[in-house]
């Protein structure tokens, strides 16, 4: 064994002096952090109180950058850490799904806008999506919590708004939330039966077979987010190889079978099969003059209700926000994980796409199938076993996608119940102390989707009515907290310390991001088809005024006495009337 006296002095005296620098970085970050609370919070711990339960790490600024986020929040510690950087950014990519839904959800795109139209949709809309991605990033990395958004409205809202908007946004959210897991499943559904239908000529696509599809297709969520929730973050990693895995297994044989559809078409080719083409030349036979600038709105205005669909393919990537609090290091990978699940979804459903149109063949007979892509798939393979096997790899991909949507949904739930936002809160803020997740959350979350699966019987428009609110809730919660936090930045109040900061550009991005978010959510009240009848009008607007009323409601018979604002908690000093948060 060789003795510490025998190594050199100049080693010695560096190993020496560089641990000790660093300790002594340590202890002064620990002490630059450490701010008295008026009053503090019940929910404060200390790293004692941690003990075990308080997950091992391999340095120390890791699980003190976490504590310190917790102690500032005023939040205890619940969940263990389990997942890193790599889960974290499967988690996030596998809900996004991007290039999987281009196929699965761009059928409104090719309706009002062709096959040029959906292409510069999806690079608008991607340019438009980011910044509210970068913005929402942000204010993860300020106040990493499963709250998410209502969470930052109650701590970036003036003080006189700050409990009824993070209440009401609690509820968007929530609700917005919940029909994800039936929307996920819905497609896989329809999938399955039109993949069987071009196996079998004879069989009929009926409502029943989609909904029982449907429920079965959820319960098997339960195990990964229960009994399995420990093998949850490694089934994410391995997932992510197989999301990317996935996508060349699909593009590959597009690319040397199919034959192909002309540059010019792809590029260039902007149709309108939604009936709006048709208003503009009646306008234009009633009025030439006036009807000639009709008819260039209205056939803009069909590109801007199809950019809908795209917007849903790149929707997704906050869901890393919600498990915020089962993150190693969770101000620094939650928004690393977002963005880079954005931009590497959105790079592949940009390749995706491109293949997809060039390779669709006629856009009327695509059209006609139940499922667009399982058309081109036949017509590019040339066979229904081609078409059967890079459909099982769609499958595969959106069955383990659905597991992120049960795990977010009940987070997010949770949260909400955390501040006694719902009624029984008591009862679903419990966390299960075995399997160490909220067991009631997600009972509740699996019934309330099996409860929209069974609406699919009756009326696959009151279905789609219900599902299309998750966009609309989440566009409307991001505009409610960047909002916020530009009335922060405006007002000067003092802003978290964000490990991952857009800096100096931060009031730009997030201004931009809310009036593009103001007008994407705009149009998600536009019908898909024109003329408006009743399986075609949209009552998503109906939906989102009725989801607005209750929480209001709610919140003055009695959501105002007992819901507990997660400002209340967050560690700082009231100066005239407003809270001061500590960076």
């Amino acid at each position: 064994m060789v003795r510490v006296t025998a190594i050199p002095r100049k080693i010695k005296d560096y190993f020496s002096n560089s641990f000790r620098h660093q300790a002594l970085e340590n202890i002064s970050a620990a002490r630059e952090t450490e701010v008295e609370m008026e009053p503090k919070s019940p929910f404060q711990t200390s790293d004692r109180e941690f003990g075990a339960d308080w997950p091992q790490y391999r340095g120390v600024n890791r699980s003190h950058n976490d504590q310190k986020d917790m102690n500032r929040l005023g939040k205890k510690q619940e969940f263990k850490r389990n997942f890193r950087f790599l889960a974290t950014l499967g988690f996030a990519t596998i809900f996004s799904s991007t290039w999987e839904f281009v196929l699965v959800a761009s059928g409104s795109g090719l309706i009002n806008g062709g096959f040029g139209g959906l292409i510069w949709e999806y690079v608008w809309t991607f340019l438009g999506y980011s910044t509210i991605v970068v913005s929402l990033a942000e204010m993860s990395s300020m106040a990493p919590t499963a709250g998410g958004q209502y969470h930052w409205v109650s701590e970036f809202a003036p003080a006189r708004w700050q409990e009824y908007l993070s209440y009401a946004a609690g509820w968007t959210s929530t609700l917005a939330w919940q029909p994800a897991l039936a929307g996920g499943l819905y497609p896989i559904a329809v999938m399955i039966q039109t993949i069987t239908q071009y196996n079998q000529p004879g069989f009929f696509l009926l409502n029943w077979q989609a909904s029982l599809l449907m429920i079965a297709l959820g319960f098997l969520t339960v195990p990964f987010n229960t009994v399995w929730r420990r093998a949850l973050p490694m089934f994410e990693t391995i997932v992510l190889v197989f999301h990317f895995a996935g996508f060349f297994a699909t593009i590959i044989p597009l690319w040397i079978l199919a034959p192909k559809n002309s540059a010019t078409q792809v590029f260039t080719e902007i149709t309108n099969s939604g009936g709006w083409s048709n208003t503009g030349e009646a306008a234009l036979e009633v009025s030439p003059d006036l009807g000639r600038v009709a008819y260039l709105m209205i056939a803009g205005l069909s590109l801007l209700v199809g950019q809908v669909s795209v917007s849903y393919c790149m929707a997704g990537a906050d869901s890393a926000v919600h498990l915020s609090e089962e993150v190693e290091d969770a101000s620094l990978n939650v928004p690393r994980s977002m963005v880079w699940a954005f931009v590497l979804n959105g790079l592949m459903g940009f390749v995706m796409l491109i293949t997809y149109v060039f390779c669709i063949g006629d856009l009327n007979s695509a059209l006609d199938s139940p499922e667009p892509f399982v058309a081109t798939f036949l017509n590019g393979t040339g066979s229904s076993g081609g078409a059967t096997g890079l459909t099982i790899i769609l499958f595969i991909l959106l069955v383990a996608g659905n597991n992120t949507c049960t795990t977010t949904e009940s987070r997010q739930m949770w949260a909400f119940a955390r501040d006694k936002g719902l009624p029984f809160s008591g009862w679903l803020s419990k966390i299960h102390p075995r399997c160490n997740v909220p067991l009631n959350c997600i009972i509740v979350t699996i019934v309330i989707n099996i409860i929209f699966c069974l609406i699919n019987l009756g009326s696959t428009l009151a279905f789609n009515i219900i599902i299309g609110l998750q966009n609309v809730g989440f566009l409307s919660t991001s505009i409610i907290s960047i909002g916020c936090l530009i009335s922060a930045r405006l007002r000067r109040d003092p802003l978290p310390q964000a490990r991952w900061s857009l800096g100096r550009l931060g009031m730009p991005i997030n201004c931009f991001a809310v009036l593009y978010a103001s007008f994407l959510v705009t149009f998600c009240f536009f019908p898909v088809m024109m003329p408006v009848t009743a399986q075609t009008v949209n009552w998503t607007p109906a939906i989102f005024v009725g989801v607005v009323v209750l929480a209001t409601s709610f919140y003055l018979v009695n959501g105002r006495k007992v819901y507990t604002a997660p400002v209340t908690y967050v560690e700082g000093k009231r100066r005239n009337g407003m809270l001061q948060s500590v960076t």
